[in-house]
């Protein structure tokens, strides 16, 4: 294991995170007010980073004080000197390896995934080459840097449950490491071994594959693969227990930020109680991204919680993965999202919320529609989705409630946070919305009767409020057993009145 100076932990950092947000450093030079020279530098080791800069650059990347930690440590040792790296012999350039077919696999037995990566790599420059820098990153929790940073300090990746591998072309071969981080692994494969060395030389072609384990609660449900090299195809299979009912979904990010769907399907089958999804692309551009994410349906059934005691509502909802009343992310307002710049963190959190909301309609009924807000599922950002009764699905980001109406309205509501009771909860018939699109414009809706009740409930979660705060005084909720209104709609006007006369 290599021991790092806090010049190199800074950099280190900085640059996992300009990858994992997708930002060049002209970008993250804009972004901070900085030159893409005084980004380079620093990244070279030729220029020490000032505080306003790793200030900046941890705000622009969303790191999470990551690089203020990072630059914290480097303050500390004083005015360490510089340590300008120039690049060794052979070591590749841009212009000087192509990729002519790269295969990507992840396995997952359950506990731990094992990844496997084969390139064949193309030497089309003068020189010869004699290594390969490749990186090993986790983020166990997408979306929340502060929660990852915290779990990776407290239970860092090491070195002997990765249990790295790797080969040029059936040779066995030896690594250095470059930077050893609790949430990421950079090291050089080096083209030999103690039998001999094997260069890849001008106009030749190798084979280069590499495998490397991590267990299952230090890897979010996610693989992502960055083009960093000219790339003729690129190819993806991701192989899961069947029994966990797997779905997947991929998303491309280019490095302006924008994201959309895979422009060609994800392929999958079933065999041999394995499901595995497939995907391939030919010549991808350079610096975009490609994510897949995925969701095991059946998992949360077969987690410990979920034993004879989950029989009551509540205990059904915790059992499915919703964060119960008590837990402080509930009454913490939660974090805006900065649109469109995390349009890919925003829609990972939207299907997030997705998946929860089916789980909670495989074990409920909701006759009046449903909601759920991002923290109750344990991501403490300003999203959440309503699915009104009709079938319409609303999804809401950065929202809050600029305008009410006059005249209120009192029914039941429940919350899947505590959903053993229901609550008389006064609301306003008619609210404007303020929210944010994915692409960054703010606009303004209007939601009336039910369907405003459904979204002031969600917009009150991210504010950190339930809806025993805005209960009248005096009253209290009932429980679930006492309440005659499951799977029914809410009433108004006419059919209301008809209702309490019992005609």
């Amino acid at each position: 294991m290599s021991e790092q100076g806090p010049t190199e932990a800074f950099i280190a950092e900085l640059k996992r995170w300009r990858d994992v947000r997708g930002l060049s450093q002209s970008a993250l030079a804009s972004a901070v007010g900085y030159t893409p020279s005084y980004v380079s530098k620093v990244e070279g080791g030729q220029q020490r980073p000032s505080a306003t800069f790793a200030e900046g650059a941890d705000k622009a990347l969303r790191a999470g004080g990551a690089l203020r930690r990072a630059f914290h440590e480097l303050d500390a040792q004083g005015r360490e000197a510089p340590t300008p790296r120039s690049p060794g012999a052979g070591e590749p350039h841009t212009s000087s390896l192509t990729v002519e077919h790269e295969d990507t696999s992840l396995h997952f037995d359950g506990r731990t995934y094992r990844a496997t990566q084969r390139r064949r790599l193309y030497n089309d420059g003068s020189d010869p080459i004699t290594r390969y820098l490749i990186r090993i990153s986790v983020d166990r929790y997408p979306g929340s840097p502060d929660r990852s940073n915290q779990h990776y300090r407290e239970h860092p990746l090491t070195w002997e449950e990765i249990n790295l591998s790797a080969s040029i072309d059936g040779e066995e071969m030896k690594w250095r490491v470059q930077h050893d981080r609790d949430a990421f692994k950079e090291l050089w494969l080096l083209f030999e071994n103690d039998h001999g060395r094997y260069p890849l030389y001008p106009g030749e072609s190798v084979w280069l594959e590499y495998s490397y384990t991590v267990g299952a609660d230090k890897w979010g449900t996610w693989f992502q693969r960055a083009v960093r090299l000219p790339t003729q195809r690129l190819g993806v299979r991701l192989d899961f227990p069947a029994e966990l009912d797997p779905v997947v979904w991929g998303t491309e990010t280019t490095m302006t930020a924008a994201a959309f769907p895979f422009r060609n399907p994800i392929r999958s089958s079933t065999e041999d109680g394995r499901r595995v999804f497939s995907w391939s692309t030919d010549e991808p551009p350079l610096h975009a991204r490609y994510r897949l994410e995925w969701t095991f349906r059946a998992q949360k059934t077969k987690e410990p919680n979920l034993t004879r005691t989950a029989d009551t509502a509540s205990a059904r909802m915790q059992a499915i993965g919703i964060v119960q009343e008590g837990d402080p992310i509930l009454t913490a307002a939660a974090f805006p999202f900065s649109l469109p710049d995390e349009a890919e963190d925003a829609r990972r959190v939207v299907a997030e919320l997705h998946s929860a909301a089916d789980r909670a309609a495989g074990v409920h009924n909701f006759g009046k529609g449903m909601g759920i807000a991002a923290p109750q599922i344990g991501i403490n950002r300003a999203a959440a989705i309503v699915r009104t009764p009709e079938g319409e699905a609303i999804t809401l980001l950065n929202p809050r409630i600029i305008e009410e109406s006059g005249d209120f309205d009192e029914q039941y509501e429940g919350c899947l946070s505590f959903f053993d009771v229901r609550g008389m909860v006064p609301r306003p018939m008619s609210i404007s919305v303020e929210h944010t699109d994915i692409d960054g414009q703010q606009r303004i809706t209007i939601f009336e009767r039910g369907h405003a009740r459904l979204v002031a409930h969600e917009v009150d979660h991210l504010h950190g409020l339930l809806y025993r705060s805005k209960m009248r005084p005096g009253i209290k909720p009932i429980p679930v057993s006492e309440y005659r209104g499951t799977g029914q709609t809410w009433q108004y006007g006419t059919a209301r009145e008809e209702n309490r006369r019992g005609t």
